[in-house]
This record gives structure tokens, sequence and C-alpha cells, in this order.
């Protein structure tokens, strides 16, 4: 593995794990330079298949949804429809006639781009209020004890976890034993490189869950890891597909060794939404059964 692929994922991990530990406008903020720079991203490569998406409208109102999502997470899905709305009606009456392609994109931009990242914030948020102890709504661990911390921050490092056990997985053992390719959309992932990269979530799920003491131990642990690194996995595969129809090979050269901001956060995208309702609506659904 090449050393700048390693230094910059390490120093990455560092920056999420800041994040994620203080919480709050700190994950808020952080997390919408990150969506911000993946959607500049995702506009480029709709620019290269000739497409002019409505792209300021829809990062302007990607970053209200993120902030919605920190002030009153019950009122971002209705943010959604809404900045839909208004993104067509900012295209209907620009000079030149938008095609379908232009709304779909921009449409498009705003529900991977943002409205599908903006559970992470969610998720964070949750029990946050009750335990903040520092400005800007922020989290300062005193203890290590489990107890003791915002149910966001330990679901949210769980779930980090368990893609990061995905994608290192899935690389390391896929260069060393892949031989079979998984999918023509991106040659270099191998059918061994992704079953071991959903093993390992699974593997990290299952410790977390044990850790958390989730009800339905083990089987609760097995099922989120495994839905997280199969919706990690598609994700990933989704991304490629957009690059190989832009025809590029990344979506930037932000990170050195790993390409554009949205090489790295493809895997993070189709996880928010079900890790946050697993955690919502699922774990309290089998404490009570």
């Amino acid at each position: 593995m090449p050393w700048s692929r390693v230094i910059s994922g390490v120093i990455a991990i560092a920056l999420a794990l800041a994040m994620i530990v203080l919480g709050g406008w700190y994950f808020t903020v952080g997390f919408g330079v990150i969506i911000y720079l993946g959607q500049l991203e995702y506009f480029q490569l709709t620019r290269a298949k000739g497409i002019a998406p409505a792209a300021k409208t829809t990062l302007a109102v990607s970053q209200a949804l993120l902030v919605v999502s920190n002030l009153s997470p019950t009122l971002a899905d209705a943010i959604f429809p809404v900045a839909g709305t208004f993104i067509c009606f900012y295209l209907l009456f620009q000079p030149k006639f938008a095609t379908i392609a232009d709304i779909s994109a921009s449409i498009m931009g705003l529900f991977y781009g943002g409205y599908l990242p903006s559970y992470w914030v969610r998720l964070r948020s949750l029990g946050q209020a009750d335990v903040s102890n520092i400005p800007l709504n922020g989290f300062f661990p005193q203890s290590f004890d489990l107890s003791s911390l915002p149910t966001g921050l330990t679901h949210t490092l769980l779930a980090f976890s368990c893609i990061w056990a995905a994608d290192i997985g899935a690389y390391v053992f896929g260069k060393s034993f892949g031989r079979t390719r998984l999918s023509n959309i991106s040659p270099k992932k191998t059918v061994e490189g992704a079953v071991f990269g959903v093993t390992a979530s699974i593997a990290v799920a299952i410790a977390g869950s044990w850790f958390l003491g989730w009800a339905g131990f083990p089987v609760t642990g097995a099922a989120l890891g495994l839905l997280i690194g199969i919706a990690s996995l598609l994700g990933d595969l989704t991304e490629s597909m957009m690059k190989r129809d832009a025809g590029v090979k990344d979506s930037g050269q932000l990170i050195p060794g790993h390409g554009g901001i949205l090489d790295r956060a493809d895997s993070y995208v189709f996880t928010a939404p079900l890790v946050y309702y697993f955690v919502t609506l699922l774990l309290p659904l089998i404490s009570r059964g």
C-alpha cells in the first residue's frame, strides 16, 4: 500500500474521530465541508457529460438541510421535498431551457450528496443535548464509561468502524488473495475482497453490540454489520459507475493516494439511513420484545 495512501488515510480517520467525539456543531460543520466538497466533485462528473445542473442552488439547500438535521431532525424530511421543489423552480426560470438530465442531476445531487448523508448528523445528535458540556452543543468525554457517552457517539463510532473494517479488509484481502472479478463497473474489486470486507464489518459490529449490551446479541450485531458491509460496497460501486460514465478514474485529487472526497466517502452515503433507522426503530423494538 503506497505511503501517501496510508498517511492520508490516518489523517482522515483522526479528523473523523475528532468530529464524531465532539459532535454538535463541530460534527455538523465538519460534515458540511465534506458534503460541500463531495457535491462539487459530483457536479464536475455531471458536467463532463454535458449536463448543466443547478449546482449552486443544490449546494446551498444541502447545507440548509444539514443545519435543520442538527436543530430538529424530524423537520429534515420536510426540508428535502421543499428543497427539491425550489431547485426545479430555479431551473424553470433560467434563460436556457433546462433538460430532463439537468433536473435529474440536480435532484440526484441533493438526494445523494445532501439528504442521505444528513442521516449521519441525525444519528450523531442522538442523546447529545443531555450530555453536552462544551460550547456549540459539543461533548468532551470525562471518562471512558460507556454509560456516560451519548447514544449518538457510540453508535456513530460503531458504524464508522464497520465501514473502515469493510473498506480496509476488502482492499487488503482483495489485493493479496483476490482472483475473481466482482463487477465490470470496478475491475479492481474482487469477490474475495468483497466477502472479506463484509465479514470484517460483521465481526466489528458483533463486538460493538456486545460492548453496548444490545438486546438480541449477537444476531443484532451481525445484522447491522451485514447491512453496513453490503451498503458500503454498493455505495462504492455506485460512485464507480458514475465515474465510469463520466470517463474519469477518480472524482478528484484532493486526498493523496485516494483521489477525491467521493472516492473516500462513497461507502458512507447509503449506509447512513440504514444505521439511523436500525438504531432508532429496530433496536428499541427488539428491546421491548
